[in-house]
């Protein structure tokens, strides 16, 4: 019988090897389609453009996206409940109704722009922790709104 110098990978090595492989996997790179509108457009000075990123999560393409583009985190993310709420002519309910629920301080846009995926408000999903595949389409959006 043909013997192998070679010796057994011990119990660390082989939980080394899994958690390689686990990270590996979690960490895979996503590509989606970016269409931006109104002020977003202005800043980046284009219309459209496809976009890389690691992960698979709305959260983890914007902190890629505004570490390259700082500008834009300050253009679209609430950092306090008044950045985010706009006034209207309609009272705001004491309590949403349903099961409708607000996106926590910090992840909320501010007032008249947006997030999409696929077309849909991230609000109206599982706010940044929405998933993203491969090919669908975010769209950043905060539209010129002029008065008088």
């Amino acid at each position: 019988m043909p013997t192998t110098s070679e010796p057994a990978a011990s119990e660390s090595e082989r939980a080394s090897e899994t958690t390689a492989e686990t990270a590996s996997e979690t960490t895979a790179e996503t590509t989606v389609t970016v269409r931006c509108t109104g002020h977003v457009r202005t800043e980046l000075g284009k219309y459209e453009f496809g976009y890389t990123f690691e992960g698979d999560t709305l959260r983890e393409f914007l902190d890629e996206l505004f570490e390259e583009y700082p500008e834009l985190q300050e253009m679209l993310i609430a950092e306090s409940e008044e950045e985010a709420t706009h006034g209207g002519w309609a009272p705001t309910p004491e309590e949403l109704p349903g099961t409708w629920t607000k996106n926590p301080v910090g992840e909320q846009t501010i007032a008249y722009a947006r997030i999409l995926v696929n077309g849909h408000f991230n609000e109206n999903e599982k706010g940044f922790d929405t998933e993203i595949e491969d090919g669908d389409r975010v769209a950043l959006v905060y539209p010129f709104m002029f008065c008088c």
